[in-house]
C-alpha cells in the first residue's frame, strides 16, 4: 500500500521560508506539489499582453497581478492572470484569497488538458466566481461561471468577439484585442 503525503498550506509556507524550494518551480495543488511547465515565447508573449490589456480596461476597479500564488484552503497555485480587489497594499501580509477573487486566468498552450480538468475543479471547489483559460493551440477562450459541487455549470467558448465579466458586466472585453490572434 503506498500513502502519499498532503502538504497543507502552513507546510508549503514552511518549505519556503526554509530555502527547501529555492530553484524549484513548484506550486500546491490540493495538497500536492506540482512542477510547473515552462513558459515557451508565445505564453509570455500572450499572458503580458493580456495583462496589459486588462490592466488599460479594469483601471481603478481591480488588480490585475501576473504570474503570482493566490492562497486557497488545501492550494497556493500561480495563476497567469488573477483578476482581485485594489488596493494592492491589502496583499502586503497575505496573497489574494478565495474571497479576494474576481477571476483567474490561465494561458494554455502545453498545459490545456490540465487547465482545463485539474486547475478548474479546485477553482470551482474553492468558488471562484470566473475562470477562463486561453487555449493558445485551438485559438480557443474558455470561460467558466457559476462554481457549484467542485465544478462550473456554465460555460461559454469564444474565438473573437466582446465577452463581459461577470463582476464588470459594463465593460468590454475584446478577446481578439486581449489574446492578439
Amino acid at each position: 500500500m503506498v500513502t502519499l503525503l498532503k502538504w497543507t498550506v502552513p507546510d508549503y509556507h514552511h518549505l519556503i521560508e526554509q530555502g527547501l524550494l529555492d530553484g524549484k518551480k513548484v506550486e500546491l495543488l490540493d495538497g500536492n506539489l506540482v512542477t510547473m511547465a515552462p513558459e515557451g515565447p508565445l505564453h509570455s508573449y500572450t499572458n503580458r499582453t493580456a495583462a496589459e490589456y486588462l490592466r488599460k480596461r479594469l483601471e481603478n476597479f481591480a488588480l490585475v497581478i501576473e504570474a503570482h500564488p493566490i492562497t486557497l484552503s488545501q492550494s497556493e497555485p500561480e495563476p497567469d492572470i488573477a483578476i482581485v480587489l485594489p488596493p494592492q497594499e491589502r496583499y502586503k501580509e497575505k496573497h489574494p484569497q478565495a474571497e479576494d477573487i474576481f477571476w483567474l486566468m490561465e494561458i494554455a498552450h502545453s498545459t490545456q488538458a490540465y487547465d482545463l480538468n485539474d486547475k478548474k475543479q479546485i477553482y470551482a471547489q474553492e468558488s471562484i466566481p470566473e475562470y477562463w483559460v486561453a487555449d493558445l493551440t485551438n485559438r480557443k477562450l474558455f470561460v467558466f461561471r457559476a462554481p457549484d459541487n467542485g465544478d462550473y455549470r456554465l460555460q461559454q467558448t469564444y474565438s473573437d468577439g466582446i465577452i463581459f465579466s461577470q463582476a464588470f458586466p459594463d465593460i468590454k472585453i475584446s478577446v481578439q484585442k486581449m489574446l492578439h490572434w
